[in-house]
């Protein structure tokens, strides 16, 4: 039987699994700052027809944007339809290996919003995600309207590391390393490192504003264990790195990060860390809802969590009391 160290966590059973998790809040900032009327900005949000991309149209139509939308074709298409009723939103059909398609949605846009996902990662897919972030980081350079690009990164491409567990609290300075990804087929932390990786060296490269938001794992209605993020859960729980970022906060930080002229580097998005025995409980039946019963929360010891957000905590609070809401 292969060893609970980076197991396939949908292959773990319910009982053995839920001993992974715990959790302590590391809470960010409920509200969503906001500043004036942005009717003068045309924003690129891609991939929109995911669920972030998504989110993010709905938000920033409601603050007063216009909106290139530019949807892979992989997530709700729904949604492109009803925005093609809105005067301030033009559809894009793009494909994230096809460089015209990318620059025809980027161009004439003041910022781009990227995020990439799929349902499953192997190492083709690390590929593909990293020419796609080649992709779109070199369309923004060609733009010469493009003021900022949020990239949406991962918490995945901070925390797997060799030497991990002699290194102090993990924070926005740390990078998963390519070889020890490679080496425990951790294909969503690798894919999520090298693409952030080639943006950023893009970015510094051509001189582009751009900033990461590494992202916790998204809680969301349809999560299960097969979700690329949880390979090797079982030593996120035990290194005190597993956290979780609810929908509405993920949106505010980039809202936040995008309007804030402080905003630089690198930010981690979570708003809970797993290393409490209710949470943990909590955590395994959202995954598998229809398991038995998990164990008594007294079965399971808290873990000291070890990742910090001290830096988007501090940006957000400053964004929220300076700037007045205004949706």
């Amino acid at each position: 039987m292969a060893p609970l160290l980076f197991a396939d966590i949908s292959l773990v059973s319910p009982l053995s699994y839920l001993r992974c998790f715990c959790s302590s809040s590391s809470v960010l900032f409920s509200m969503a700052p906001s500043i004036g009327s942005q009717e003068a900005k045309t924003i690129c949000v891609m991939d929109a027809s995911s669920r972030i991309g998504a989110a993010l149209v709905d938000r920033l139509l409601r603050r007063g944007y216009t909106i290139h939308a530019a949807a892979f074709g992989r997530g709700d298409e729904g949604k492109a339809a009803s925005w093609s009723e809105s005067k301030r939103v033009r559809i894009f059909r793009s494909d994230p290996l096809d460089y015209h398609s990318i620059a025809d949605a980027v161009r004439g846009c003041s910022g781009v919003f990227y995020s990439f996902d799929t349902d499953s990662y192997d190492e083709f897919m690390v590929e593909v995600e990293v020419r796609a972030a080649h992709n779109v980081l070199e369309a923004c350079a060609q733009a010469d309207t493009v003021e900022r690009v949020v990239f949406t990164s991962s918490v995945t491409a901070v925390i797997w590391k060799e030497n991990r567990k002699l290194a102090e609290d993990v924070d926005e300075r740390d990078w998963s390393e390519p070889n020890f990804c490679r080496k425990f087929k951790l294909w969503h932390a690798l894919a999520k490192t090298l693409s952030e990786k080639t943006a950023w060296a893009l970015a510094m490269d051509r001189s582009v504003n751009m900033v990461s938001v590494n992202s916790g794992l998204l809680i969301e209605t349809e999560l299960s264990p097969s979700n690329s993020y949880l390979k090797g859960a079982p030593e996120m729980y035990e290194d005190g790195v597993l956290v979780t970022v609810e929908l509405k906060l993920l949106i505010d930080a980039h809202i936040c990060i995008f309007e804030s002229a402080d905003a630089f580097g690198r930010y981690l998005c979570f708003n809970h860390a797993i290393c409490r025995p209710e949470d943990a409980v909590k955590l395994a039946q959202m995954l598998s809802p229809l398991a038995p019963s998990p164990p008594p929360s007294d079965e399971l010891r808290v873990i000291q969590e070890r990742i910090r957000s001290k830096k988007l905590n501090k940006l957000m609070l400053e964004f929220g009391d300076e700037l007045q809401v205004a949706e």
